[in-house]
């Protein structure tokens, strides 16, 4: 050991010091006289160049702070999937960045439910902001603090320290203000509990790194607590009694994880009381998985059956005590209870209390998430970008400017619209407005001409004339395809990406603008709207099977997914510290088993 430290200073030296090397070199070829001449020619030199040297050091500072003072100041709150993404691909060195969140690391959450049995550390999807920070060439900085108010009439946001000490007279508690010039919100959302009586004292929640390590803490708790000896068979099945609230992905993908843990390592740890483990999801709608294909629903209902997993569908929670959960099903009045041991809660976002407020700010209070416009940008405030969970687009409808395009396309007044006329102007108004091509895909068509010759009974398309009523006819059913987008990691790491791109564009494009043309007014957008590209999704079932829905309706379910499953989420980690440590965890639950220890 003492050999590797000298070593360490010996090169921490030479990268401090370079001119050491030198010595060397002329000391070992040469003789220590020649070492004597060589630093009393360097210390001449020096002192010919001191007075040139200070100048160029005070002109550099000059320029430099004359640079920074220009510099445009963009704040990043949050450093979730979208926060993370931006700061991944920001490159443009004109901008001073200020990333604040309460939380100093980012989670990789499609990894969270298998952290809640042990097949996954905490830690291996874990990667601190900081780290990701220091590797870019750009001006960023980080400040661990929790912003308690938005104020974008002064283009202020008001903060809180993280960690504020119990010390009264500590100045960590007290309240600052950071100016920005750009402000994006990618705070994320919490947990909606629906006002549901007792879900905030008695449920576990699964959207923070901590509330896995409280779900897997608990779990071990409980086969340890039924392990002892003074406990009746009834109370062990209560203690064992697992409820998941919600059938979705993350529901699902718990429940999958728990029975593999129960099969494959409680039987070996625990084999007195592995008998009475049971699993009970409860799901609202008429199937889990709703979001998924028919085929992928069917098969984790069916696999779940056999897997002793009671799904209780068409079920609703009324209220949850201490020691009992109150259901009631739909179209009927009759409420039960049930004892439980553990209930982790799984239903859905809202938005948290900054949000809320901000909305209440800018008029927007009756809405269920910050609306922003196709470019991201929060509706009513030019500087405020909003993605990820807590933000939705606020897509525009093609019937709000029908006249507009009519009047575009129609360049010599006649009041009619050919398809020549239409042709010319179709590229713009599917870029301007994707529900257009959303529409043409579900109807199977190629060109939205054969929308408009359908409009008008199938007519040769050299003869179709449409008026603008006709043309609003034709186009109205079009804005029938419009959809809020998934509340997902996917969704908001495209955003991130691509907001930082509009940003590392924005002097060129303030210039040159290479968006759709502007139908309700002159030129054209600065930038092309936001378009997400789904890209597919999993849902891990337990036992080395994953349900696969990939684009074009590909679906795919068994161990051939499994091990796509792997393979892309390791692939997607943020870094490849944390992707050495997520496989190894794989490798080592493979051939160890799962970490049963209660910390």
């Amino acid at each position: 050991m003492r050999s590797f430290n000298f070593f360490g200073r010996f090169c921490s030296a030479f990268h401090d010091y370079p001119s050491l090397s030198k010595i060397i070199v002329v000391s070992t070829l040469s003789g220590g006289s020649l070492i004597a001449y060589a630093e009393a020619n360097t210390n001449n030199s020096n002192r010919g160049h001191v007075a040139h040297a200070d100048a160029i050091t005070s002109n550099s500072i000059a320029h430099a702070d004359a640079n920074t003072s220009k510099k445009k100041k963009v704040v990043v709150l949050g450093t979730g999937w979208a926060g993370m993404s931006f700061l991944k691909n920001l490159n443009n060195s004109t901008y001073e960045v200020k990333v604040v969140s309460p939380r100093n690391f980012f989670v990789f959450t499609p990894l969270l439910p298998s952290v809640t049995c042990g097949k996954v550390e905490a830690r291996s999807i874990v990667e601190p902001i900081r780290n990701i920070i220091r590797k870019k060439n750009i001006n960023v900085s980080y400040c661990e603090a929790e912003c308690i108010k938005i104020d974008p009439a002064n283009k202020k946001i008001y903060c809180r320290a993280a960690r504020a000490t119990l010390n009264t007279n500590s100045k960590q508690g007290e309240e600052f203000a950071v100016g920005y010039d750009y402000l994006i919100i990618a705070v994320g959302a919490q947990v909606n509990t629906f006002n549901t009586p007792g879900v905030e004292g008695n449920c576990h929640f699964l959207k923070e790194i901590e509330d896995a390590q409280k779900i897997r803490k608990n779990v071990i708790e409980s086969f340890e607590k039924a392990s002892l000896p003074n406990l009746s068979e009834e109370e062990r099945k209560k203690i064992l009694h697992f409820v998941v609230v919600g059938g979705g992905p993350t529901g699902v993908e718990f429940s999958g994880e728990l029975r593999d843990f129960v099969n494959e390592d409680v039987l070996k740890l625990y084999p007195t009381v592995q008998h009475l483990v049971k699993i009970t999801v409860i799901e609202a709608t008429d199937h889990v998985l709703n979001m998924f294909d028919k085929r992928i629903t069917k098969f984790a209902e069916s696999k779940f059956l056999r897997d002793d997993i009671d799904v209780k569908l068409g079920s609703m929670v009324t209220k949850i005590t201490e020691n009992e959960i109150s259901t009631k099903a739909k179209g009927s009045d009759k409420t039960t209870s049930m004892p439980y041991g553990m209930v982790l809660w799984s239903t859905g976002i809202g938005q948290r209390p900054l949000i809320k407020d901000f909305m209440k700010q800018i008029g927007q209070g009756n809405r269920r998430a910050l609306a922003t416009d196709e470019w991201l940008r929060v509706e009513g405030c030019d500087n405020v970008y909003a993605l990820g969970d807590c933000a939705t687009i606020n897509q525009r409808k093609v019937v709000e400017d029908i006249a507009e395009i009519f009047k575009r396309a129609d360049k010599d007044n006649s009041g009619k619209l050919t398809v020549k006329k239409f042709t010319e102007i179709m590229d713009d108004v599917i870029a301007r407005y994707p529900q257009v091509k959303l529409y043409m895909k579900s109807k199977r068509v190629r060109n939205f001409v054969d929308i408009l010759t359908e409009a008008k009974g199938n007519a040769a398309k050299e003869t179709i004339e449409l008026s603008i009523e006709e043309f609003k006819t034709a186009l109205s059913v079009v804005d029938s395809k419009m959809k809020n987008l998934p509340a997902t990691a996917q969704v908001a790491n495209q955003q991130g990406a691509y907001l930082a791109k509009c940003f590392n564009r924005m002097e060129d494009c303030e210039k040159n603008p290479e968006g759709p043309p502007r139908f309700r007014g002159t030129g054209r957008h600065r930038f092309h709207p936001f378009r997400y590209r789904h890209l597919g999704q999993f849902a891990p079932l337990g036992g080395e099977k994953t349900a696969a829905q990939l684009p074009g309706d590909w679906v795919s379910i068994g161990h051939s997914s499994q091990w796509l499953w792997y393979s892309i989420y390791a692939s997607k980690q943020v870094s490849w510290r944390t992707r050495a440590l997520v496989v190894s965890d794989w490798i080592r639950r493979f051939i160890f088993g799962r970490d049963a220890s209660g910390i």
